[in-house]
């Protein structure tokens, strides 16, 4: 157990119970236990395996690989159509984790084989994301602009077309390709400040 992740099992939670039963079967395969994103994160060799989040209706291990591991039974949730690696196993009951134990042990068994394998998920390129229209008459429009998005890495790429993508109604696209014009331009990503 890593003292700088109790905080996480000590907070008042509807979930204690459940994390606590979740952190014991993580350490009992043999993983390490660090803090990462806030969230207990379990590693093998230094490679994330799984991690343990919470949210209202559902506590979750989150397999890094979950996309590269059998599922015969499945219970692998992709949480987006934008997650292309990770995988959720969601859980709503002590009992349930219980009732489970054997088969996330046998998932989290597979995970660090994946890892002892050197296996890679095979992400999408950034090409292969959709650009919404709004943002393709910009780029079209400016030479400057569309230079810019060029010269951005691909994940701040990624990052900008997803995020303009996830606005439902085209004014809504449209003003935060505005806000975000002068980001690009400066060759920042969406959360460069």
């Amino acid at each position: 157990m890593n003292p700088k992740a109790d905080f996480f099992f000590e907070k008042d939670t509807p979930w204690q119970k459940e994390y606590g039963k979740l952190r014991k079967i993580a350490l009992d395969c043999g993983l390490t236990e660090e803090l990462k994103w806030g969230c207990p994160c379990y590693t093998f060799e230094e490679r994330n395996i799984v991690l343990i989040h919470g949210f209202k209706e559902y506590c979750a291990f989150l397999f890094f690989k979950g996309a590269l591991l059998n599922d015969p039974d499945g219970i692998l949730i992709q949480q987006t159509e934008n997650v292309q690696a990770a995988r959720q196993i969601r859980l709503t009951s002590l009992k349930e984790i219980v009732k489970m134990e054997r088969t996330l042990r046998t998932y989290i068994y597979e995970a660090i084989e994946v890892e002892r394998a050197g296996l890679q998920v095979k992400l999408k390129k950034t090409k292969e994301f959709a650009v919404p229209e709004e943002f393709q008459k910009r780029l079209e429009r400016s030479a400057t602009l569309r230079k810019a998005f060029e010269a951005l890495t691909p994940g701040r790429q990624r990052g900008y077309l997803l995020y303009f993508a996830a606005a439902k109604q085209s004014k809504t696209r449209e003003s935060r390709i505005e806000k975000y014009k002068q980001h690009i331009l400066a060759g920042k990503g969406l959360e460069d400040v």
